[in-house]
């Protein structure tokens, strides 16, 4: 990680000469020179080039401390090897060879017709370790696994209006606003194909579980992730940035203050206070890069900065004191009344899952092009469960 501190060290350097060039301008009462723009469009890509260094170096990171949390496999024949390191070892041994005869012994559900397998639970692990680091949403959601039944039913409710001070013998006002909704979190499959190449599998130097869980965990967290900011509600989970009744209501966006093509720092500092005390300890923003581009260069009424970069490593940056996270999947359109950016603790964001990660392998379909299919299936829904506990950020 030493590196990564490294990179975070030019990063935080470059940012605070970018400021300097804005600062200049700013002082001197006009807009920065062509050689000025110059430099800072140079700078801009030397940032945008170092967080891409630092995020591909920390996901390394996490893998490889996965990797370290694997068991040694045991030696073959060990009959008095744990249960859990013997599924992990005909596992690998499945990936390689397709052999599932020792495994089956082990597992509840294989098909051996179908070469059904469910993958060792340290594996699972990992897969969902991957998950967690690269769909922020997951981790910082609450999880609650599905066992008992298909389906988790999830109420919805809106609040009476206030009472109202009325005279001893006054007739009472009767509410008219309090509802209730509900909606079920039914999982939905969510599968994806890995090919694999015979020569690397049949290569016992190359750690084809790996190769497997890498690529899997990305392509679920990125469905997963795009799922949870802006699916549907119907065939996908429902996202934070649709609006819907059973979810995040209109009431909930807020545009004042914003421009019709920008954020600016009037209206995030609107957002920031349209959300309770309560809920800011643990909130979050996030948006697209683009409109985190746009924030840096944001300043308050004294001429300080709204976002301010992590200087350490783990540390987040910081948008008017509360970490700001970037997504490919936030909204990234900057026109006029679209979604932007949302704030929100996202502990009310629910996801039921059900059962575990499946593995299915195909040895045949592919064998013209010397290739061996791996699919992976999941059962997944989600939805925010408590609209208060969220703000949208809109263009004006």
């Amino acid at each position: 990680m030493d590196k990564v501190l490294e990179l975070r060290d030019k990063k935080a350097k470059l940012i605070a000469d970018m400021r300097v060039l804005l600062d200049r301008a700013d002082a001197e009462k006009r807009p920065m020179s062509a050689e000025e723009r110059d430099s800072y469009a140079k700078m801009e890509r030397d940032v945008d080039a170092l967080v891409a260094e630092i995020k591909t170096r920390e996901r390394q990171a996490a893998l490889e401390a996965g990797l370290r949390d694997l068991p040694a496999p045991p030696a073959p024949g060990n009959a008095g090897a744990a249960p859990e390191e013997r599924k992990l070892e005909a596992f690998r041994s499945f990936l390689r060879t397709g052999n599932a005869s020792e495994y089956r012994a082990l597992a509840n559900d294989s098909d051996a017709a179908g070469g059904y397998l469910h993958a060792a639970e340290q594996f699972v692990a990992r897969l969902i370790k991957g998950l967690d680091n690269q769909v922020f949403v997951r981790g910082l959601a609450t999880v609650i696994p599905v066992t008992s039944s298909d389906t988790l039913g999830c109420p919805s409710l809106t609040d009476p209006a206030d009472p109202t001070w009325t005279t001893e013998v006054a007739s009472v006002s009767e509410d008219a606003t309090m509802a209730f909704g509900h909606r079920e979190l039914k999982p939905l499959q969510l599968s994806k194909l890995v090919k694999v190449s015979m020569k690397l599998l049949r290569t016992s130097a190359i750690p084809v579980e790996n190769l497997v869980a890498d690529r899997l965990a990305y392509k679920f967290a990125t469905t997963q992730e795009n799922g949870f900011l802006n699916g549907a509600g119907t065939t996908a989970p429902l996202g934070v940035f649709t609006a819907d009744a059973n979810g995040i209501n209109t009431d909930r966006d807020v545009s004042t203050g914003n421009e019709k093509t920008a954020v600016t720092a009037d209206g995030l500092i609107e957002a920031k206070f349209a959300l309770k005390g309560q809920y800011r300890g643990k909130a979050r923003w996030i948006f697209h890069r683009d409109g985190v581009k746009q924030i840096t260069k944001l300043k308050d009424g004294e001429g300080q900065y709204l976002w301010k970069p992590g200087i350490m490593a783990g540390q987040p940056d910081m948008l008017l004191g509360i970490p700001i996270l970037e997504s490919e999947y936030a909204p990234s359109t900057f026109t006029t009344g679209k979604y932007v950016g949302i704030l929100g603790d996202f502990s009310y964001y629910w996801i039921a899952e059900l059962q575990g990660l499946e593995m299915q392998r195909l040895n045949e379909l592919y064998a013209a092009t010397s290739q061996v299919g791996f699919i992976g299936r999941g059962y997944w829904d989600g939805m925010p469960v408590l609209p208060e506990a969220f703000v949208r950020v809109k263009l004006a």
